[in-house]
């Protein structure tokens, strides 16, 4: 199913857009939760907190990818808002090959320099082989998730959001499956989750790019034309680096939080490693959300739909809220039910560290969710670099806050939970002031 985002209701066609993109997101976060799961209850304490700390790494490198998918994507929906189908083919060329080569340099990069980047990290002597075992196959998985992002982010430029989910629900089943058979069938361990996962990324992948060559022909491209993409490279490379910037400033942070994370040890390092999945599966709808909010602001903008620019804004602000005090109510309420699903009852000391983070994340949601919008808002109107500024204050105030707090006597550990909340506001005041700004310019020129 295709929608086109400059026409109808707003929030039903926000809606049943964004629907299967949360959906897809969900599965996603899928592969690292089930490896989260079937290695904590099957392979033990160590091996959790080594995936975990590992997730954040491949989050952050994954991320650098997904940032240029994202822009070139919200370039491609703004072509075709304008209704012009040559430049969105050459706009596709160019970016498949522009991050297609980046992410070969990443995997390869990564597989080079695995152990002096696990040691920046500060993984612990204990951990450092389990941490090296596992990241050593997933890295593998890098290609295929840029073919799996940058084929989905193609087709939800054209309205097309449902076959991204279609290939990532098969996959997640596939992935299911192999974990429980490596792990538990063939006694893999770690090994075994890491493969699961990179063998479920690989069908996603693949699968979703010949789906787009095969029925999508206005996509298909010769390489021939390639000697005519000088000039939305440079467009495509100048609007996907910033989001790039954003989307790894942002998972930067996040890195530098795991080290500081790794310091207190592996019972905490075992506490966040749970915990994260539960916060970034409570939160990701919204996040999701966010970005199909950000697709249907560049195609209306590409539309010159001004006055659907503003309604749109107004609504999703009340869908995001809305979703984000109920999630919030949940987690805070069932921290601990939530924390059983990945720890053993009798690990006390990893279930009270991550219910305390639970607990003081789960109250403030409603900020995350709102700095979402601000993003897909600031990137639909071809403004990628204001969301770079507010993910450089959310994160930064979140940094520094930690490693400040962090090393005050009784404050300790919780000092990493409360910086992240109140990077999220301080972003918030300030994209809803910049915001503002931006909505009266528009309103004084013509969009596209």
């Amino acid at each position: 199913m295709k929608h086109d985002l400059t026409k109808g209701n707003v929030v039903k066609v926000l809606l049943c857009f964004a629907g299967p993109m949360i959906l897809g997101n969900m599965l996603q976060q899928l592969y690292n939760i089930i490896d989260t799961w079937v290695v904590g209850k099957y392979v033990g304490a160590d091996a959790l907190a080594a995936v975990g700390s590992a997730y954040s790494l491949m989050t952050f490198l994954t991320s650098v990818l997904i940032g240029l998918c994202m822009g070139s994507g919200a370039m491609m929906s703004f072509y075709f808002g304008k209704r012009e189908d040559r430049m969105l083919r050459n706009c596709m060329l160019s970016s498949f090959v522009l991050i297609g080569l980046i992410a070969l340099g990443i995997c390869l990069a990564v597989l080079a320099l695995q152990k002096p980047i696990l040691r920046i990290l500060q993984t612990p002597a204990e951990l450092f082989e389990l941490m090296e075992r596992y990241t050593t196959i997933v890295f593998y998985g890098i290609f295929f998730v840029f073919l799996y992002n940058f084929f989905a982010f193609v087709l939800r430029a054209v309205g097309n959001s449902v076959v991204p989910l279609f290939f990532l629900g098969i996959a997640s089943v596939c992935n299911v499956v192999l974990d429980l058979f490596f792990v538990l069938n063939l006694g893999w361990g770690l090994e075994g989750a890491a493969w699961a996962t990179v063998a479920a990324q690989a069908f996603s992948g693949i699968g979703l790019g010949i789906y787009t060559w095969v029925r999508e022909p206005r996509f298909r491209f010769s390489f021939r034309e390639f000697v005519n993409c000088e000039k939305p490279m440079k467009e495509i490379f100048r609007f996907s680096a910033i989001t790039s910037a954003q989307q790894s400033v942002m998972n930067f942070g996040i890195l530098l939080i795991q080290g500081l994370v790794n310091s207190f040890g592996t019972v905490v390092m075992a506490a966040f490693a749970a915990a994260v999945k539960i916060d970034t599966f409570a939160y990701m709808p919204a996040q999701e959300f966010g970005n199909a909010f950000s697709i249907f602001i560049s195609q209306n903008y590409g539309a010159g739909e001004k006055e659907r620019l503003k309604k749109g804004m107004s609504r999703a602000i009340g869908v995001s809220v809305g979703f984000c005090l109920l999630i919030s109510l949940l987690v805070f309420g069932m921290a601990r039910e939530l924390m059983l699903i990945f720890v053993k009852p009798e690990e006390t000391e990893i279930l009270k560290t991550g219910i305390e983070y639970l607990h003081i994340e789960g109250a403030f949601y409603i900020g995350i969710g709102i700095l979402f919008l601000l993003y897909g808002y600031f990137r639909g109107i071809n403004r990628p670099g204001i969301s770079l500024v507010l993910t450089i204050i959310s994160l930064g105030t979140r940094v520094v806050l930690a490693y400040t707090l962090a090393a005050v006597p009784g404050i300790g550990v919780h000092g990493i939970w409360y910086a992240i909340p109140i990077g999220w506001v301080l972003a918030d005041v300030t994209g809803i002031l910049l915001m503002g700004k931006e909505t009266i310019n528009i309103g004084s020129k013509t969009c596209a």
